[in-house]
């Protein structure tokens, strides 16, 4: 079973230092190293279980995206969320290090997690799990969830399924998240004393509850970039080409 192997390391002060290395299977995207053992009741499937969740507590006793917080958050108690803290990434392809606030370097490890937990409703975002960027901008994000997500809709259309090229999957999917964030925070909210994971997720879902209403109109101040593809000189390419033989399926 082949790994991907992503190391944050966070330091907190001149004294303090946390480092939560992540292993995930590159075939299923999903966290290896999910705790096991007892776990706290507020990882329980129906303690402040999310409205929509599709999972039934006989079959999953425990929320997905719980567990996979329980053994960070711990490690955060005594930070508050707008500290200002170091933190380097590490991964095979590249090492990130910057220094911002507490919140947004937590942030930025909970979106893998969440992405990794095995939950049914962020399973959507796992190839971006896959090419993980880590403190990635509103810009980034925008441009790596909408490309990831036509590229579903390619191979979609590939396999003879129904494609959705105006994005309206994606905006459900992102509601979706927005109710899942919801009701992580309402648990972690009743068990943490510090406000760091906390607003890390209330700071992931800014973005969360905002792109539904705003993508196109984002997708459009994109739109320059992608200049050469409405020239002559792609539309020269195009009739290059050799006639299709069978239709695109």
């Amino acid at each position: 079973m082949g790994k991907i192997k992503i190391r944050y390391s966070f330091t907190l002060d001149q004294h303090r230092s946390e480092s939560v290395e992540l292993h995930i299977d590159d075939n299923t995207l999903e966290n290896i190293d999910i705790p096991f053992g007892h776990l706290p009741s507020w990882t329980h499937l129906d303690f402040c279980q999310c409205p929509h969740c599709p999972l039934d507590v006989a079959d999953h006793p425990h929320c997905p995206v719980a567990v996979s917080l329980v053994d960070i958050t711990s490690k955060f108690e005594q930070i508050v969320s707008y500290d200002e803290v170091g933190v380097t990434i590490v991964s095979k392809e590249r090492t990130v290090s910057h220094r911002t606030t507490a919140q947004r370097a937590i942030s930025s490890l909970l979106g893998i997690l969440f992405v990794t937990s095995g939950c049914p409703h962020t399973q959507f975002f796992k190839p971006m799990a896959c090419f993980h960027l880590p403190l990635a901008t509103e810009r980034d994000t925008i441009f790596r969830v909408a490309g990831m997500y036509l590229l579903a809709q390619y191979f979609r259309r590939s396999e003879g399924q129904s494609d959705d090229l105006e994005l309206s999957g994606l905006t459900k999917i992102y509601d979706n998240l927005h109710k899942v964030n919801v009701e992580i925070t309402n648990r972690l909210r009743s068990t943490l004393s510090s406000d760091s994971s906390v607003n890390a997720i209330v700071f992931l879902d800014m973005f969360t509850k905002a792109l539904p209403f705003v993508i196109k109109d984002k997708l459009l101040d994109l739109r320059y970039l992608f200049t050469p593809y409405f020239s002559d000189d792609f539309q020269d390419i195009l009739d290059s080409l050799p006639p299709a033989k069978k239709p695109f399926l």
